[in-house]
């Protein structure tokens, strides 16, 4: 039997891309799964194809940036399956635009969803996986978690203070002695709708940037994503990279230091589509 079989596992943003692909995943190897999206079309499919795989499921319509109705998701998923194992804070949105033109509602919106949605997911069910006594939380920063580039400040933000967040619960569970273990996870270019979807300052060309994200920086599919977050969480990984990118990006930022900043400032300037 896998060693997932039996489990509850709590997935925030299931509704699509790595979401899906981790519920599936989990799904496959016997757990019961908790899913919850914004988007009730996506989220809808995503319980069809886990119920097609015989996983008891419970699904919900979730804005992880409402704290209140997170805390009460929390007590509903406990009532539901009579415990919580495993949380994967993975909802997250995308904002593409320079400080200079980015208005603070979009800085806002970003840390909103991608930082405090973590925090949110994380405290309202930590004391159910500490109480499960085999826990484990699952916070999903990315790539630029991990260095920054041009034009992704509040995305780079929300990202590094998931990772700060993250790293921090991990050494306070070991201080604790909880029987809770907690994986931060980096993803580099994935193959979802991240980039179609999220928002530019006014007059910016989303398609093109889009465009490019997907055909340039895309390298790695979900499916693949959720078997390297899966293992991890299998071994008790404090850190998951995935891609190749994410590897090479993370050891070299590790060997030159800040003066990775320049470079990639150089090389942004020449690729990346321009800002109107």
């Amino acid at each position: 039997m896998s060693e997932f079989a039996g489990k509850v596992c709590v997935i925030t943003g299931a509704g699509s891309g790595i979401g899906r692909a981790v519920a599936l995943n989990l799904a496959g190897r016997g757990a019961k799964i908790a899913l919850s999206d914004m988007d009730s079309t996506g989220l809808a499919e995503t319980v069809r194809q886990v119920e097609a795989l015989g996983a008891d499921v419970k699904s919900d319509h979730l804005d992880v940036t409402q704290r209140e109705a997170v805390l009460a998701y929390a007590d509903a998923v406990v009532a539901h399956f009579g415990k919580v194992n495993q949380v994967y804070n993975n909802a997250g949105i995308a904002f593409h635009g320079e400080v200079e033109r980015s208005e603070f509602k979009d800085i806002e919106r970003i840390m909103d969803v991608d930082f405090w949605g973590v925090v949110n997911g994380t405290k309202a069910f930590l004391p159910h996986v500490i109480a499960s006594g085999d826990g484990h939380i699952v916070n999903i920063s990315s790539l630029f978690g991990l260095l920054a580039i041009p034009g992704q400040s509040a995305y780079n933000a929300a990202k590094f203070a998931v990772r700060g967040f993250t790293e921090s619960l991990r050494q306070e569970m070991l201080i604790a002695k909880h029987p809770v273990k907690v994986t931060c996870v980096h993803p580099g270019g994935i193959k979802t709708a991240i980039a179609r979807n999220a928002t530019m300052p006014d007059g910016d060309d989303q398609v093109t940037f889009a465009q490019f994200f997907d055909k340039r920086l895309a390298r790695t599919t979900p499916e693949d994503a959720a078997k390297t977050i899966v293992n991890g969480v299998r071994k008790g990984k404090a850190r998951v990279l995935i891609g190749a990118d994410a590897k090479f990006l993370d050891a070299w930022v590790r060997i030159v230091g800040p003066s990775y900043q320049r470079v990639v400032a150089t090389i942004t300037s020449r690729v990346m589509p321009k800002s109107k």
